[in-house]
């Protein structure tokens, strides 16, 4: 970075604990954000597969959505069901426009019957607030956190470590949450992530960010992760990245994310319909061979990674689609890729090539996740 694109960039609650933990920092969404620290990313990734790593999210966007029309009006932006979401639980979403394509996926969470807490990704929370506010503003309160941190605590002994520090995490389970005191500090926490691993979320106050993310690295479970490692983990859990996997060119049903659209949202349901993009989006779920691409999961069948952007053709030249995302995998071991191609061709076992430098790499499509999850549903 030069200086004047260093000067330029936002900084986290937590950037002054990074450049002392010796992060190499890097742009990303407007703001500075650790990529690695002197461990290394293939180190990160392997640790919290195997104990607990902690991620700065606090680029991310926070929001509390407030009034008795809350549940109802976000519910008008979105294909799933916000309204029948319990209190305490957790929910993810997307954000549609008029055609059906993808504004942002997000996380919203029943914090009462008249407020939901909602996380949006980084580079689309000024333009997603601006959206809820425009459509839903005259419904219910929104109200921006701009001032709040949030860290991920995530891998198998997460658990371990944030229980000692905040008695009573262990009892929830996966997509559920609720406030914590972890010695003296005020959070918000759901068990979540973005990662397929078990783990938490924590909101909290950003003047005590560093206060918590350093009582957290205390902890011989915890070690500090990088976007590079949250990049990998994520791809391996079959987890898009919006802006790569994910855009306002694709549709949910185009992305394999039909699993989200509650069926009180679909054709038949009590509920059917009422969001941005409604026909297209029903069409191609009710139709799937109206669907003009599909995502899929690929692996390579040489050890050459297969990165975004990458051409996927037949085995006899015809070009079918490209991919989004796609490293050489530090779990599995092998190169992973997403990609979106044509329905005839998104078969499991379908042997494609990936044109890699113009040279074809043979790929096959394979069921996600990469990596099975671990998530802890109790």
């Amino acid at each position: 970075m030069t200086a004047t694109a260093s000067a330029a960039l936002l900084t986290t609650p937590l950037n002054a604990l990074h450049i002392e933990l010796g992060a190499r920092m890097v742009p990303f969404a407007g703001y500075s954000m650790p990529v690695q620290y002197p461990d290394g990313l293939i180190a990160e990734h392997k640790h919290t597969r195997g104990a607990a790593g902690l991620f700065d999210v606090s680029h991310m966007g926070q929001l509390r959505l407030v009034g008795p029309d809350a549940a109802a009006a976000f519910e008008s932006l979105m294909p799933v069901d916000v309204i029948d979401l319990a209190v305490g639980k957790q929910r993810y979403g997307l954000l549609l426009n008029d055609d059906g394509g993808i504004l942002d996926d997000l996380m919203f969470f029943r914090v009462s019957q008249d407020e939901l807490f909602v996380i949006v990704n980084g580079a689309c929370k000024v333009a997603d607030i601006a959206h809820i506010q425009a459509r839903i503003g005259n419904r219910c309160k929104v109200e921006p956190m701009p001032s709040h941190g949030l860290l991920a605590l995530q891998g198998p002994q997460a658990v371990a470590a944030l229980s000692r520090l905040a008695p009573g995490v262990e009892k929830l389970v996966f997509m559920t949450g609720g406030n914590f005191d972890v010695k003296g500090i005020p959070c918000f926490i759901t068990r979540s992530g973005y990662t397929g691993e078990d783990g938490f979320e924590i909101s909290v106050a950003g003047d005590q960010a560093q206060a918590l993310a350093r009582l957290l690295l205390a902890q011989p479970e915890v070690k500090p992760i990088g976007l590079g490692a949250r990049n990998s983990l994520r791809l391996e859990a079959g987890l898009c990245l919006y802006g790569s996997d994910l855009d306002v060119t694709t549709t949910p049903p185009e992305a394999g994310l039909n699993w989200a659209i509650q069926k009180v949202r679909r054709t038949g349901g009590a509920r059917a319909g009422g969001f941005p993009g409604t026909d297209k989006v029903l069409a191609q779920i009710d139709t799937p061979a109206t669907l003009p691409r599909k995502r899929v999961g690929l692996i390579a069948q040489e050890r050459i990674p297969v990165r975004e952007q990458v051409e996927i053709c037949t085995p006899d030249g015809k070009a079918i689609g490209v991919t989004t995302s796609g490293l050489l995998g530090p779990t599995i071991d092998k190169p992973i890729a997403m990609a979106y191609v044509e329905p005839a061709f998104a078969a499991i076992g379908t042997r494609l090539n990936a044109m890699v430098r113009g040279k074809p790499v043979p790929v096959e499509v394979v069921a996600m996740p990469f990596v099975a999850p671990n998530y802890f549903r109790g």
